[in-house]
């Protein structure tokens, strides 16, 4: 006889590949990530940033976590510049992490939101599906390293990359910019 018995509902989905979640285990390159969210820096640059946020770091602790981050394609390069006899390099990210726990009782205000969301991702995926859905069980089940691996959810992985593949890049045509 079981002493507690609980259904326990999916919360939350994170979906990312093995050396993104490796690389975001360490908390300092969340802060370089944030500080490179909106600018370009160099390493120097995101030194003192740290500084300023209170996390002082030496510049060869924050270049190896640069070069994670940079290992794990979550930044980049994004321009060089000559100076002093040498090159200058900025970085940037190209990767958005959102880590925040929405206010107490926004679950409540979100409620006809969410419902309203919900419908129309549900009529969004039926089609997605039957335009697309040879495709997308094509590439999920490259994905299964082996026949018994059912319980995976690979086809929910991949329509869930779809959705979020199309949410960044409505972000960056600017149709999000009313959200912030």
């Amino acid at each position: 006889m079981a002493l507690f018995d609980s259904d326990v509902p999916i919360r939350e989905v994170v979906t990312t590949d093995p050396e993104t979640a490796k690389a975001l285990e360490n908390d300092l390159r969340a802060k370089v990530l944030d500080a490179l969210a909106d600018e370009e820096l160099t390493v120097g640059e995101i030194r003192a940033e740290l500084e300023r946020r209170g996390d002082p770091r030496a510049e060869t602790t924050v270049r190896h976590h640069l070069n994670v981050l940079r290992e794990a394609d979550l930044v980049e390069v994004a321009r060089l510049e000559e100076a002093g006899g040498g090159t200058r390099k900025y970085y940037a990210s190209n990767t958005r992490v959102f880590s925040y726990d929405l206010p107490e009782g926004s679950e409540e205000r979100l409620a006809e939101a969410r419902a309203t969301v919900t419908g129309e991702l549900g009529e969004l995926v039926a089609t997605l599906y039957d335009d697309h859905g040879d495709a997308i069980e094509a590439v999920a089940r490259e994905m299964r390293p082996c026949e018994y691996c059912e319980t995976q959810h690979y086809e929910e992985f991949v329509v869930r990359e779809l959705l979020d593949d199309a949410l960044v890049e409505l972000g960056e045509s600017g149709v999000l910019d009313d959200a912030d």
